[in-house]
């Protein structure tokens, strides 16, 4: 694997955790929402990682992965977006404006400390692929620097 395919590997994880973290951020700023019906009500989102292999990369626009990473995935990808099936939360609010006949609200299956630990996640994990990221430019440079002496 070259230098340069590390740069494609991280990059694919920084994508793929601003996609997380967007997800997050959806799900709390939903997490006081409600509707009278089951079908309404907003359902917390989770994106799902999927290993992206060598055809992928190149249809992306990365040019630089080597026909040896064939065997090997060559960076993240989101697969997509999944709603989670936890149960709603269901109140007896008769008195809310949005409530149905029997006098409920429905308010989403978001857990805001399970969303905070998550963004805390994803925000370490993207930083950990800046610092990769500058490890590896850091590596390249003194590469090329004995080049010089």
């Amino acid at each position: 694997m070259s230098l340069n395919n590390i740069f494609a590997i991280s990059g694919s994880a920084m994508s793929a955790q601003t996609i997380r973290l967007n997800t997050v951020a959806s799900n709390i700023a939903n997490v006081d929402s409600v509707a009278s019906s089951v079908d309404e009500t907003y359902r917390a989102r989770k994106p799902v990682f999927a290993e992206m292999m060598e055809e992928s990369m190149r249809e992306r626009g990365w040019r630089d992965v080597s026909d040896d990473d064939l065997q090997s995935g060559v960076g993240v990808q989101v697969a997509g977006i999944v709603e989670s099936d936890a149960p709603l939360q269901p109140r007896y609010e008769p008195d809310h404006p949005m409530s149905n006949e029997e006098g409920y609200v429905f308010y989403p299956n978001v857990n805001p400390v399970e969303e905070m630990a998550d963004m805390m996640s994803a925000s370490r994990s993207f930083q950990t692929n800046v610092e990769v990221m500058n490890s590896a430019k850091s590596m390249m440079q003194k590469m090329l620097s004995l080049g010089q002496s």
